[in-house]
């Protein structure tokens, strides 16, 4: 698990430092987990294997009073830099914190649309032009228009859409059902 979420985050880190001349805040990713940083490290497996299963067994003792596990690979997060500012996203603005995880998910979408092992992924976004500039609204259009994937944004304000009109269906939902917007 350790070694797959540390190829993981290489592999998005990539997509995300290619992605530096659109309008979402660039972003440096680390794992906070011991187990990951081991294996972003390039420590062997089966030392970092050890290490835990050693580590488990110290910590049955503490887990047990706990109720829970304390110690292990579920324990490690993704932290988020703005990469411009230098600053935690959790220290950033509601804005800024929402257009950095943008740039993660249409990175994440970008790198699994060229997987040749799967099926390409279906990008949902609820709510997310109300919280995005009317530039950041336009470059979320073109992005999803670029990437050529299937994807569904919720709003309930259609003039956050107008960036989309004539190259997505747009909908809203009454009483009989879906109706067709005008374009």
């Amino acid at each position: 698990m350790d070694a797959a979420r540390a190829r993981t985050l290489t592999a998005l880190q990539s997509e995300i430092d290619g992605r530096g001349d659109r309008p979402f805040p660039q972003a440096i990713l680390s794992l906070t987990g011991e187990w990951e940083q081991m294996a972003l490290a390039g420590k062997d497996e089966a030392e970092i294997e050890g290490r835990l299963a050693a580590a488990l067994a110290a910590a049955r003792p503490r887990d047990s009073a706990a109720g829970r596990g304390l110690t292990g690979p579920h324990r490690g997060d993704l932290s988020v830099l703005h990469a411009e500012k230098d600053r935690p996203a959790a220290e950033c603005s509601t804005g800024e914190q929402k257009a950095l995880i943008l740039n993660l998910v249409l990175a994440q979408a970008a790198r699994l649309s060229r997987a040749i092992s799967g099926p390409n992924p279906i990008v949902l976004l609820d709510e997310v032009a109300a919280h995005l500039d009317p530039l950041r609204r336009a470059a979320l259009g073109d992005e999803i228009s670029a990437l050529g994937l299937q994807a569904f944004l919720t709003g309930t304000d259609e003039s956050l859409f107008d960036s989309l009109k004539g190259r997505a269906l747009g909908v809203r939902v009454d009483a009989s059902g879906l109706v067709v917007m005008d374009d």
